[in-house]
């Protein structure tokens, strides 16, 4: 049984992570999508929110489960007997970081690998912080994220009125 984990902070998730998600749970028997805290980002949804909005945007794919963590990935792995990382590569800038993420997990466990796949065309230009902007400045977003992400954004927005 092939099991991956795709960690990631998902604040908010995209329909480029959603693509992602789409391709790995293709390809593998079992994908564990790893909810975070990425300290170095400002986070508009808690880590609870996040993972409740991936839990519906993924509640029909029957092999993906989500969860939160906290510290290493490769420990995130080993606690869910998962030897396969898996990453969404946008442009050549994210390959030089992610390639570096990769070897450093695979230093600290020799057992985990890690896969990439390329971003769809369609979503080349996309991140959550992207999202976040234009949803901030009153632009539809409804196309870029799942809409259970598009409503908890129109909520937030009426929060902070």
């Amino acid at each position: 049984m092939i099991k991956a984990i795709y960690p990631g902070s998902f604040d908010p998730v995209t329909m480029g992570h959603m693509d992602i998600v789409k391709r790995a749970s293709k390809a593998v028997d079992e994908l564990i999508i790893g909810v975070l805290v990425n300290s170095s980002k400002t986070g508009l949804f808690t880590l609870d929110e996040r993972v409740e909005l991936l839990k519906e945007a993924t509640k029909d794919y029957p092999n993906v489960r989500v969860e939160k963590f906290e510290g290493l990935t490769v420990e995130f792995a080993r606690k869910n007997n998962a030897h396969l990382i898996v990453r969404g590569l946008r442009a050549v800038t994210d390959f030089e970081s992610e390639m570096q993420l990769a070897q450093t997990n695979h230093f600290i466990d020799p057992e985990i690998d890690t896969m990439f796949f390329t971003t769809s065309l369609e979503y080349h230009f996309l991140s959550s912080t992207i999202v976040k902007e234009m949803s901030s400045y009153g632009q539809d977003v409804s196309s870029l994220v799942p809409p259970c992400v598009a409503e908890a954004l129109e909520r937030k927005k009426k929060e902070k009125k």
